[in-house]
């Protein structure tokens, strides 16, 4: 999927102030199309600009409930879903406040590594904080990784998307330790956008890029939760 369908969809991405849809955004959105939506609770949690939970609500999504700490991006969400003429709850929020348990989890986190110094050419124009994750980038994916099992129904599943620069071994390692079953369930190799290509001699000096390099993969990760209801001999019991 590119970034073009969600244009077409009605998906506005023309907001300074909001995270446009991306190629992660189409991976996450092609992830949850393949894990299926229909008839379920949704929660796009770090929601942007809307795109994953109104991709949810078009595929059949009892509900879709989106989340973001941006009020700029509730707006633009709420204004996105009434232009595709779909019906999403949008909240502004944080992890902190997510409560409740939904049968899908989506969410494309900020988990860009940020240099601690206040150089301008480490930070190009931009909503920053919908990338801007930290020294590991990881800022935000741990605390979601320590959380995510208390949003998930009982067999339901996260879907989580981040570049190989967030290290994907922490957050599978992460959400077992939390009692999900979690694996790499999809990747894209993508050119450097804007804000990767200003940090890239950062990322060489740290050794975590290789001198040259210009891509980066981008992992599509699902983490599913034990459902007491399935026995393995007698099929799916509800």
């Amino acid at each position: 999927m590119t970034v073009a369908p969600l244009v077409a969809a009605g998906i506005s991405v023309f907001d300074a102030d909001v995270y446009l849809p991306q190629q992660d955004t189409a991976l996450l959105i092609d992830a949850m199309h393949a894990l299926g939506v229909r008839g379920v609770r949704v929660l796009d949690l770090c929601t942007g600009s809307g795109a994953v939970a109104i991709a949810a609500a078009a595929a059949g999504a009892r509900e879709a409930v989106a989340l973001d700490s941006s009020r700029s991006a509730v707006e633009h969400a709420r204004a996105s879903a009434f232009a595709a003429g779909r019906s999403i709850t949008v909240q502004h929020g944080d992890l902190a406040t997510a409560t409740g348990w939904f049968d899908v989890v989506t969410c494309n986190p900020p988990y860009v590594p940020t240099p601690t110094a206040e150089n301008p050419a480490f930070h190009p124009p931009g909503p920053a904080h919908a990338w801007d994750a930290g020294v590991d980038g990881r800022a935000v994916l741990d605390p979601l990784c320590a959380q995510a099992p208390t949003l998930l129904a009982p067999g339901g599943t996260l879907l989580l998307v981040h570049s190989e620069f967030a290290d994907e071994d922490a957050s599978l390692t992460a959400l077992r330790g939390g009692g999900l079953e979690a694996d790499v369930i999809g990747e894209r190799v993508i050119a450097f956008g804007p804000v990767m290509t200003a940090r890239a001699r950062w990322l060489e000096a740290r050794g975590l890029l290789e001198r040259g390099r210009r891509v980066e993969r981008l992992v599509a990760i699902a983490a599913t939760a034990p459902d007491p209801m399935f026995q393995p001999s007698r099929g799916r019991l509800r």
